[in-house]
């Protein structure tokens, strides 16, 4: 991944402003990448456990078209069925609520020393909620005026 990201900022010929969206996600990506980029700034949202297993877990979906449900904001008209064909409604292996419990802890475990890496460096800014509509104005305003000192 490092290699595609040096490639893609060499064929640009300058170093633009590069967003990149979960990477690096262990110590040694990030340290490959900082060898060839300056890392300026570091978003860690913080969404508490219980809240990721909710939202997923309750995602259900109409497999052959790929129609997406949830029954906390987006449910079917008729519970486990596809409001198209009236088809049933299937919960994939992923989206289990043990499933997602136990990949954010492998997420965690491999994570949390790449904050505390982005921490230290003095880069990490860090949100925290359960809603992303509480949570993006507060993430746009901080981008809004780290950009704005920049320029």
């Amino acid at each position: 991944m490092v290699d595609l990201v040096v490639e893609e900022l060499a064929s640009k010929g300058h170093v633009p402003r590069l967003l990149l969206d979960g990477f690096p996600r262990t110590i040694p990506q990030a340290i490959a990448l900082e060898q060839h980029v300056k890392i300026d700034m570091v978003i860690d949202l913080e969404i508490p456990d219980q809240t990721i297993i909710e939202r997923i877990s309750n995602r259900w979906i109409h497999a052959p078209s790929g129609r997406t449900y949830a029954y906390d904001y987006n449910p079917p008209k008729v519970k486990g069925v596809d409001d198209v064909t009236g088809e049933k409604l299937v919960q994939r292996e992923d989206d289990k609520a043990e499933t997602v419990k136990a990949r954010l802890d492998q997420y965690k475990n491999i994570t949390s020393p790449l904050v505390d890496h982005f921490k230290y460096a003095g880069n990490l800014a860090t949100f925290a909620g359960t809603e992303s509509d509480v949570i993006y104005p507060n993430v746009k305003a901080y981008l809004t005026e780290f950009l704005a000192k920049r320029s």
